[in-house]
């Protein structure tokens, strides 16, 4: 049964070693075997459900993984008292964990904004310069949207006063606000039945203790140079042209930085979108199905890729 809080309603759970639970769901399990399953990593405050436009589609064609980070939505924390350090690292680690009892073989991730900075770690974990720690899956194709290899401060967190003293009004109205900045003006302006779905979503099941420490994770991550060590595989950067949360230029320092990343291409052909004019939350805009084409032309890309583009 759905409710508000699941668009999609996670059915499983995976315990952690530390006692803390994912909830999570494969969608297009018919599909197991082949191709290769794709991981949907959510961002600051985003639980699985979030998902639901663009995950429900791409599961007609592969299986899809969604699930909650440690602490919000369905997930748990490891103890009652919800002490758990949250860290971009940590999150990585919880991934790794989960993938690694679904046991499959390899893996395409598509992260957006904190979730993109996870699959970065994710994928540098085996030259982590402490703790290496060899992945027990190949990572096939990596999709980086919204986001960022850069720590940023989650401002539309910030508040005058603590959540438990502000009203149910207070609550919605700075709800409001930052889904809005998750969008451009002209969305905002032109789907309004859709901005109230998140809006009424957002207030259930993410508790305030957890968004403060993924904001904290977020504004104190640092890759250093270890994306010198980013390995050779396919990767494709979606970036709005009008994200008012995470500036275009940071998906330029991405391009920049992993020789294997390309933006994606505008045109009319399957696996370009029509053009760079949208927001944050980019599974939003177009004709949903524009992005299924746009997975499935990259998940076909082999190593070499194509030439890079810049927006």
């Amino acid at each position: 049964m759905r409710t508000l809080l699941d668009g999609i309603a996670l059915t499983q759970r995976h315990v952690l070693p530390d006692g803390a639970q994912l909830a999570y769901d494969v969608l297009g399990s018919v599909h197991f075997g082949c191709p290769t399953p794709i991981v949907l990593i959510g961002g600051l405050s985003n639980v699985a459900g979030d998902w639901e436009r663009l995950s429900t589609v791409l599961a007609q064609k592969r299986p899809v993984l969604v699930y909650d980070h440690r602490g919000i939505g369905k997930s748990t924390y490891s103890t009652a008292q919800r002490t758990d350090v949250i860290t971009i690292e940590s999150m990585a680690r919880d991934l790794v964990d989960l993938i690694k009892a679904l046991e499959w073989p390899e893996v395409i991730l598509c992260g957006f904004s904190m979730g993109g900075v996870i699959a970065q770690k994710l994928v540098l974990l085996p030259s982590h310069p402490s703790q290496p720690t060899p992945l027990p899956f190949k990572v096939t194709h990596v999709l980086l949207t919204g986001t960022t290899v850069n720590p940023l401060q989650a401002s539309f967190l910030l508040k005058t006063r603590p959540a438990d003293e502000l009203s149910d009004a207070q609550k919605l109205d700075l709800v409001r606000k930052g889904v809005e900045l998750s969008f451009d003006h002209e969305w905002v302006k032109n789907n309004k039945p859709r901005l109230e779905w998140f809006v009424k979503r957002m207030v259930v099941g993410r508790p305030a203790r957890t968004l403060a420490k993924q904001g904290d994770a977020m504004s104190s991550f640092d890759f250093g140079d270890s994306h010198k060590h980013f390995p050779s595989i396919p990767v494709l950067v979606i970036h709005g042209i009008v994200d008012r949360m995470v500036p275009l230029k940071e998906g330029q320092i991405i391009v920049d930085r992993i020789s294997s990343a390309q933006f994606v291409q505008f045109g009319d052909s399957a696996g370009q979108i029509p053009h760079g004019t949208f927001g944050h939350h980019w599974w939003e805009y177009f004709d949903v199905q524009v992005w299924q084409d746009v997975v499935e032309v990259f998940a076909a890309q082999g190593p070499s890729g194509v030439a890079k583009a810049r927006l």
